[in-house]
This record gives C-alpha cells, structure tokens and sequence, in this order.
C-alpha cells in the first residue's frame, strides 16, 4: 500500500466506487420507470410523480435492505407499478371533476423509443398481429384511450405483460392476484383491446389520409373533408378548462366537418405544422408563433375515425419545448 495512503484508504475508495456504480445503475431505470409510468397513468405528469415516489421509497430503505435487493430494476418497476396501479384508483375520482373532456396526453413517436432493450423479461409477442403490441403503439393515443376504458388492475396487468413482458407471477404481486387471476385480468384487457382496435395500416396510408384532411380543411372544401371522414367519425377534444373546447363528442362526417369550417372562419390565424406522432402524421396548431394544440387521428380503410384535439397546456408539454 502505498505510505501516503493511511490504512483502508484503498478499501473505502473501492467501496466509493462500488456505492457510485450501484447508483448509476439505479438512477438509469429513469427513463424506463417514466415510459412505464406514462403507459400506465396517461399523462407525463403522473408519469413523473409515479417515478418520483418510487425512488422516494427506494433511498427510504437502509443500505442493508437495498444490498439485499438482487435485482433493482426489478424492486423499481414493481413499486413503480403499485404505486401507479393506485394512482389510477384516485384518477377516476379526480376526472369526475375534470372540465370537458378528459383525454391522454399526446406524444412524439420516438419519446420512448430507447426503452424498448430496457424493458425487463422476455418479450412474449402475440400470434395474432391484432393482438401485437409493440413499445411504440403503446404510447399512441389509439391504445391509450382504449386502456382508459379498462380497470386499474387490467391495466396495469396489461401494460406489465402485453407491452413490458414482466411474467404473471410478479404481475400477481402488483396487483394482490394470484397468477391465474392475473392471467385472466391480462386477458380481460386484451379483450377490450381487441374490441376496439381495427385492422393495422400501413403509415403511408394513414398519412395520406390525413393530408386529405388538412387540404380540405384548409381550403375550406367541405365536400372533399366529407370524402374523408368516416360515417362513424368522432372529434373529441380536452381543454381542460384552460382553453375553450368542445364539452363533448362530436359525432358523424356533417358535425365534425362544419365543426373544423366554423373553427377556421373563426381563427383564421391558426397554423397547422406537421408533427410526427405516435399514431402517425399528426399537426400542431400554432397561433401567433404560440404552440395551441395537437391534432392526432385514427385511420382505418381509408377514412379518419377517430380525431383527438389536445388544448389543455398541461398536456402538451412534449412539444412546447420544440
């Protein structure tokens, strides 16, 4: 040992080292924790509370019960997903106060793509491609409002199975199941996935579509907008009550069309910039250089079905910062 080195100087160092290496390896589930998170709760502000909570809970433990812990990413993702699984419990109450209409938050396609070779256990795709969720869908605002139709624990059981891979006997400990009710919560939600999902197209077919879309709109062509529009098409949209928007579902080709002519005769002003989504071409909205909103849609067989309009500020703050 070196003299000028006083004795277990090189052990402490050591220990330093390896108290340094445990940390990074834990604070480098964040990422994950929050793509987890966000699949799990629907808006990235929850998402952000969930992973602050968890790794409250993870330096509240002693070094002792942490050194104890073999697998950390593991401990993390469990408590992370009980702490979600409750923080849907509280959601509901909370949204029956919600001004408008309550949607989930809108984001990039590519926000969580790095997580995909993070994600914990092996991945157990479905045979049919219906079934298949990939990281990626499970962001677009297609699967997430269906998953807002399911309980918290179907949820959560199909978020950590269907999209994360995580096995039935941890899931079991998540939600307080046994593994072959857990199976059966997963199976429920696939159900519910399966009802409310159509056909996949290719993102060349979607997008084209909605160039359609803007084009007429734009051009204030009401009879190519209609040409574009499903017979079944909804518009919802979520101010939250920051920011005026319409209380409830606007349904069917004539509404929804006269719906965007008014609103263009309106605010002329408005700009639309084209956005890639996790759903595909979508479209901020930007008003005197101010960032308003998001447009993302949901296309099948030609035709938009589905059309979300994102105002609420609180929600948009993937794309403020572009």
């Amino acid at each position: 040992m070196p003299e000028d080195l006083p004795a277990g100087s090189a052990g402490s160092e050591e220990a330093g080292r390896d108290d340094a290496t445990a940390l990074d390896a834990v604070m480098a589930e964040r990422r994950r924790l929050l793509s987890l998170a966000f699949r799990m709760t629907g808006t990235l502000a929850d998402a952000e509370d969930v992973v602050q909570e968890t790794y409250v809970r993870w330096y509240r433990l002693t070094p002792e019960e942490r050194d104890g812990i073999d697998v950390p990413a593991a401990w993390l993702t469990r408590v992370a997903s009980r702490i979600s699984l409750d923080l849907l419990g509280s959601a509901r109450a909370r949204r029956e106060t919600y001004v408008g209409q309550w949607l989930p938050e809108p984001v990039p396609a590519d926000l969580f793509a790095d997580t995909a070779e993070a994600a914990p256990g092996p991945r157990h795709p479905a045979a049919d491609p219906l079934d298949r969720v990939t990281l990626d869908d499970a962001v677009s605002m297609a699967l997430l409002t269906l998953l807002e139709a399911m309980t918290p624990a179907e949820r959560v059981a199909f978020v950590l199975h269907d999209v994360f891979g995580v096995p039935f006997d941890e899931i079991a400990d998540v939600v307080g199941r046994s593994p072959a009710a857990t199976r059966q919560l997963a199976s429920s939600a696939r159900r519910h996935v399966r009802r409310g999902r159509r056909a996949p197209i290719s993102p060349r077919e979607h997008d084209e579509v909605v160039r359609a879309f803007l084009d007429a709109t734009v051009e204030g062509d009401i009879e190519a907008l209609l040409r574009v529009l499903a017979p079944d098409v909804e518009l919802r949209a979520d101010g939250g009550g920051f920011v005026n928007a319409a209380p409830q579902v606007i349904s069917g080709p004539d509404h929804v069309s006269r719906w965007f002519m008014g609103v263009m005769r309106k605010q002329p002003a408005l700009r639309f910039e084209r956005r890639d989504t996790a759903d595909g071409l979508g479209y901020a909205l930007r008003k005197e250089g101010r960032l308003y909103g998001m447009f993302t849609f949901d296309v099948s067989d030609g035709y938009i079905r589905r059309v979300w309009l994102m105002l609420n500020p609180m929600k948009l703050t993937s794309w403020s910062l572009e």
